[in-house]
């Protein structure tokens, strides 16, 4: 009998990659065009030459023990929106759900929004609703539902995604829902419980529409395939990282199918070289995809792809846009890479068919890529070698234009950009998780990950890279290491206790009989079971993956995680179990030898083993004939070497520098490394010794080094957000994101902001000029705490800790480092210290004026918790204030360790050159918008008196603007006073939205831009006038203001609509989004955060379970938009019932003055409020209210819409 043959396929978009095993140990590789005339389907094709099956043959099913496959073919229904007409079935009031989602913009500084369009094409509401306990409140209208869905099916749709309210609690109103879809005539039904049996409403949805759009369309694709092999084995690769039967395949599972097979080879390739923890680097044509290995899979519940939300287990990876194909290009001042691909077609210039200068181009120029090993099959007709010459003449003119000395200096360069792009994705999964990247080895795979491993180890710290036999195809070898899976979940939300333990206990054995029963229906059974417990702390959202022990066992481990990953614990909360998950693992679903086994033959052999032209669309390349040792030229640190071109079987040791040449791509070997042959084929690189700096030019910026510390600086202040996020306690920073980390020259100029919360830009700096000025001598490990509106605050919650970093022996601090964050309560005289009607500072909470609060490292309690307990309103919660603090010095830390290392690596002086020259780029970029605009003036009137009067002076020649605001009304009696940091903050904001490209956000934004306010306005008030509007609404106007005169946008809805409620043991808070403005391009985006907010709303499940509340509606409200020939964004509806009694607030605008339109544009409608008593009794309310509710209230709010744009026709 014939041997039998295991195939290993990864169906990319490009390429497809086979890997053939035999019983026998012998394997062919072979790497296919995903689309080609010649044959309907790459990985049947690919499977039919080796089992050499001629044309017309039926497919010799009997000689293949199983195919093992990973698919793009949902992520590309996703790309090109190919999948199924979808219906969205969900609870009354919720059909817009899923298009506001959590109501923040994708792009912080879009002009245009462009929020993703949702998958399903119509939406229907269903009259049920059930409580937060899974009760039933309203039982579900069958007859009305039936009707819609008969209606919905007659024009055309045939998937039916189905998500109410609570359903993971009780799912009997999606059970009889999707019987009634079926009933008539739904093709596909998804059910949220079973998509994705979790609370959170939002995701589960998002998650369901997307099983539905999906999963018919990949059905469609495994049927095909399924027919093509005749009943052969057929498994796929889940996202999760486990093979599951064609049959079983969904589309929720699908989505990182081919990646999640690199996770797994990396996972592989670290256990042959026992390595115990190692990073992926998989680096392709257009992106690069990272992981990270540390001895088990590492999961996430959640990505967005291709602009989709979805939560399903799925292994993670993290993406970057910079590839092989990324293309290089000059904007005058930086030198840029990506994100833009030139694709297959036209590729590359050296593909020799007019395309852009690359980062693959670069590889050649620099002599990492030798073209005599490649085949030819470039050029117009594909018969052409790569060509040299075409990517040389395209670097050199991006060398001419930048005035490097050289064209390999600037393509040395532009690698090294991309390498710092790379290296940066990959701190997301390593520093910025709380590991080091440097106890890591690197696993480099993908076609162009060999010619820049090594740089990339040497920006990230590992010393020492894996190069694995299958380099080029690792994805697939990995989904051939994968083995048959079925994971189950099932929420709990129980307190861990010897009680809850034991619900969690009982509930995994009925999770792990699904999780068996699935496995079974796909002919296999389980060898290993894994059960997990997904706990967090009480009212917070982060979850941890500990596996069922004893609860002693289990709390340790779940503390000891959330220590490493967070930086603390909390002794006073609960720890909740939030769902259980159990994964049953059977045996491999074929037998292969540990490490592959066999030796690998061409795939220009048959199977037979006899000689075979080369197979049409197949890539491979030629390696140095055997005993041959030819040399080149490479160009490593601004110089040439001589270096050894080897081939990858006849290694045994090398130093670079050298190229060594495999069959599937070519590892770029730098001095200071060496090679050595491992194990099972795989490659060893090691450093011998890191390369020295080059010294870098002081007096003006090199267009490349500018961008490498422009990304370097923006790395600091991320990694900072990354870290304050983890370390944070408080939901409003922790989860809805409110805060902002920044980097500050040794002058307290601002150098790197990560764009976090637009209300915060460029105000810091005064705060940290404050704490210059209040302190002249400053010592090393102190750190400050500021929310003092006249001094670069912008009201009392959001509180600001500076922290000075010295290096060596220095008597002056070299930078500053600082952490903004919105703390749920300061006092004042309302809880959540936002109160409608306060009147002085005092009212509004305590002020900290440069407190001092770490002194020789250690942090000051004592002194900080008599602070926040002074006054006559001091905090409600000073304990959750001093543990935020303690989180903000944790992101201050880190930030002054990065920042350390790299003057450490470059110098200081080098470092604080840059400082500059980075301002002085994003002043350059700032000139450059400010010459295309005019002159211009507006005068925007704010509800409850005041006015913001600006008038706008363009010099386009010197690139320079005034904005003078000292006509604005006088100060206000109440808090709508804004400080002169907010208006820095809002015309920061508007000039880095007009300048449309990836600027650095620093002071030199503001360079080009002289501000004027006038003392005693209420846009530069006296102490100690209150403020905390000015922050929240005031900040909107202002915005509006500039853009109505400078003629570029109409009224957006200006206002937060800043919502509180609560008693004396709970408190919430939350912004309610509305209508952006129109431009003279778009229209404005209907229910969305504009302009100088952009929190997250809460989840309507969580919001429910946590608060005695149900959300009865969450809508676009219609009609609300202004009219023009671009309308404005429509506002939002939102009604909220009261199952308690609480106090309720709004501080809001835009109520008694509508948001403007521009050019002729129409007015919006302003927002409104009302109280619907448990009696029926209606009350309109005014925009700011104070009031108590009862068990059974409404409260209504509708907030503005956006100005419409230009004459409507």
């Amino acid at each position: 009998m014939d041997r039998l043959w295991s195939f290993w396929i990864d169906r990319g978009g490009t390429f497809t990659d086979v890997i053939a095993h035999a019983d026998d140990g012998e394997e062919v590789s072979l790497k296919l065009l995903s689309a080609s005339p010649s044959y309907e389907d790459a990985a049947v094709e690919a499977m039919r030459r080796v089992l050499g099956a001629e044309a017309g043959e039926p497919f010799p099913a009997a000689r293949v023990r199983a195919i093992k496959m990973g698919t793009t073919v949902a992520t590309n229904a996703l790309l090109e929106r190919a999948g199924a007409r979808t219906l969205l079935v969900t609870t009354q009031g919720f059909a817009d759900a899923l298009v506001i989602g959590d109501q923040a913009r994708p792009d912080l500084f879009a002009l245009n929004i462009v929020r993703p369009g949702p998958l399903y094409e119509g939406v229907i509401e269903a009259r049920e609703r059930l409580a937060a306990d899974g009760a039933v409140v309203d039982p579900l209208d069958t007859a009305g539902l039936a009707a819609k869905l008969k209606a919905a099916r007659g024009e055309g749709f045939t998937s039916a995604a189905i998500a109410f309210l609570h359903a993971d609690l009780n799912p009997a109103h999606e059970r009889a829902a999707g019987d009634l879809a079926r009933a008539a005539g739904f093709e596909f039904v998804a059910l949220s419980h079973e998509v994705s049996p979790l609370p959170r409403f939002i995701p589960r949805a998002e998650t369901t529409v997307a099983d539905a759009y999906l999963t018919p369309i990949l059905q469609a694709y495994v049927e095909r395939v399924a027919k093509a092999v005749e009943g052969a084995p057929l498994y796929f690769m889940t996202s999760a990282g486990g093979l599951v039967r064609a049959e079983a395949f969904r589309g929720r599972d699908a989505v990182v199918s081919g990646p999640a097979g690199g996770v797994v080879g990396v996972a592989r390739t670290a256990q042959i070289a026992e390595t115990p923890q190692a990073l992926g680097f998989d680096m392709g044509g257009t992106s690069t995809d990272v992981c990270r290995y540390a001895g088990s899979l590492e999961r996430r519940d959640s990505a967005r792809v291709a602009g989709v939300k979805l939560r399903s287990p799925m292994l993670d990876v993290e993406t970057v846009a910079a590839g092989g194909g990324s293309i290089l290009a000059f904007d005058g001042l930086r030198a840029r890479v990506g994100p833009q691909s030139a694709g297959a077609d036209p590729g590359p210039a050296a593909y020799g068919r007019g395309g852009p200068a690359t980062v693959t181009d670069a590889n050649l120029v620099l002599g990492r890529l030798d073209p005599r090993f490649f085949p030819s099959i470039f050029g117009p007709r594909g018969d052409a070698a790569l060509n040299v010459a075409a990517a040389r003449t395209a670097i050199a003119k991006l060398a001419e234009q930048m005035g490097s000395p050289s064209v390999e200096a600037a393509a040395e360069g532009f690698v090294a950009i991309a390498v710092e792009q790379m290296a940066r994705a990959t701190d997301r999964i390593s520093t910025e998780r709380g590991f080091d990247p440097r106890d890591h080895a690197l696993t480099a795979f993908g076609g162009a990950a060999g010619q820049v491993a090594c740089d990339v180890a040497d920006a990230l710290g590992p010393a020492k890279v894996l190069c694995p036999r299958y380099g080029s195809v690792l994805s697939a070898w990995g989904i051939g290491q994968a083995q048959v899976t079925s994971l189950r979940q099932m929420g709990l939300d129980a307190v861990l206790s010897a009680e809850g333990l034991a619900r969690a206990q009982a509930l995994a054995v009925e999770v792990e009989a699904a999780a068996r029963a699935a496995l079974a229906e796909q002919g296999a059974q389980a060898s290993e079971i894994r059960r997990i417990l997904r706990l967090r702390y009480e009212g917070a959202d982060a979850e941890l993956s500990i596996p069922i022990a004893s609860l002693d066992e289990v709390k340790a481990a779940f503390e000891a995680g959330h220590k490493r990953l967070f930086g603390f614990i909390e002794t006073k909360l609960a720890i909740v179990i939030a769902a259980v998950e159990v994964e049953a693992v059977s045996a491999a679903a074929d037998r292969s030898s540990p490490a592959g086994g066999g030796g690998a033959r061409s795939a220009t052999e048959g199977a037979s083993g006899r000689s075979q032209s080369p197979p049409q669309s197949a890539i491979r390349l030629t390696a140095p004939p055997a005993g041959e040792h030819p040399t080149t030229q490479m160009f490593f640190h601004g110089g040439f070497h001589d270096a050894s071109i080897i081939a990858a079987e006849t290694l045994t040791t090398a130093a670079g520098p050298a190229l060594i040449i495999r069959a599937d791509t070519q590892i770029a070997l730098p001095p200071g490394w060496s090679a050595t042959a491992g194990p099972d084929g795989m490659i060893l690189l090691d450093r011998a010794e890191r390369a020295r700096a080059a010294t870098l030019s002081l007096d003006t910026p090199d267009p490349v080094t500018l961008e490498l510390f422009n990304k370097r600086f923006m790395g600091v202040a991320e990694a900072m957000g990354a870290a304050l996020e983890r370390t944070a306690h408080s939901v409003n920073i922790k989860e809805r994101l409110d805060f902002s980390c920044a980097l500050f020259d040794a002058d307290g100029g601002l150098v790197a902001n990560a764009p976090h919360m637009p209300v915060h830009l460029g105000s810091m700096g005064a705060s940290v000029r404050a704490v210059r000025d209040r302190h002249a001598h400053l010592q090393p490990g102190q750190a400050f705490a500021l929310n003092n509106p006249y001094a670069g605050g912008t009201h009392l919650p959001d509180i600001t800790v500076v922290m000075p970093i010295f290096m060596d022996d220095a008597k002056a601090p070299a930078f500053y480092v600082a952490a903004r964050g919105h703390h749920a309560d300061v006092g004042g005289i309302q809880p959540g210290s936002m109160p409608p009607f306060s009147h002085t500072l005092e009212e509004e909470g305590v002020l900290l004026d440069a407190l001092p609060i770490m002194t020789d490292g250690v942090f000051l309690e004592a002194d900080v918790r008599a602070a926040l307990t002074s006054g006559r309103y001091p905090s409600r919660a000073p304990s959750r204030n001093i543990a935020d603090l303690k989180a903000q010095i944790a992101a201050c830390l880190a930030g002054a360790g990065a920042v350390r290392t790299m003057i450490e690596t470059y110098g200081g002086a080098a470092v604080a050159a840059y400082m500059t020259f980075v301002q002085a780029n994003a002043a350059a970029s700032v000139r450059r918008a400010i010459g295309k605009l005019t002159d211009g003036q507006a005068r925007v009137p704010m509800d409850g008196g005041g006015e913001i009067v600006v008038r706008t002076t363009v010099d386009a020649a010197a690139g320079e603007a005034v904005l003078d605001f000292r006509d604005s009304a006088a100060q206000l009696g109440s808090n709508f006073n804004a400080p002169s940091a907010i208006v820095d903050a809002a015309a920061l904001y508007v000039f880095r939205t007009l300048v449309d490209d990836d600027i650095p956000l620093n002071a030199g934004c503001l360079e080009p831009l002289k501000i004027l306010t006038r003392e005693g306005s209420m846009l530069a008030p006296r102490y100690p006038a209150a403020v905390v509007a000015g922050n929240v609404e005031t900040s909107q106007h202002v915005v509006d203001a500039l853009y109505a005169a400078l003629g570029v946008m109409a009224n957006a809805q200006g206002s937060m609509n800043n919502f509180t409620f609560g008693d004396e043991t709970r408190q919430y808070y939350e912004t309610i989004c509305g209508g952006a403005g129109a431009t003279a391009l778009q229209a404005g985006t209907s229910a969305v955060h504009t302009h100088m907010t952009n929190s997250r709303l809460t989840d309507p499940e969580i919001l429910e379970r946590r608060f005695p509340v149900r959300v009865e509606a969450f809508a676009m409200r219609r009609g609300s938009g202004g009219a023009g020939a671009q309308a404005g964004g429509e506002g939002a509806y939102r009604r909220v019932r009261f199952l308690a009694p609480m106090k309720a607030a709004l501080l809001s605008t835009r109520r008694e003055h509508a948001p403007q339109g521009i050019a002729g544009g129409g007015a919006a409608l302003p927002g409104a409020q009302r109280l619907i008593a448990a009696d029926g009794a209606v009350k309109e309310l005014p925009g700011c209210f104070s009031l108590n509710v009862a068990a059974g209230d409404v409260i209504e709010i509708e907030t503005p819409g956006g100005g419409g744009f230009g004459l409507a026709t």
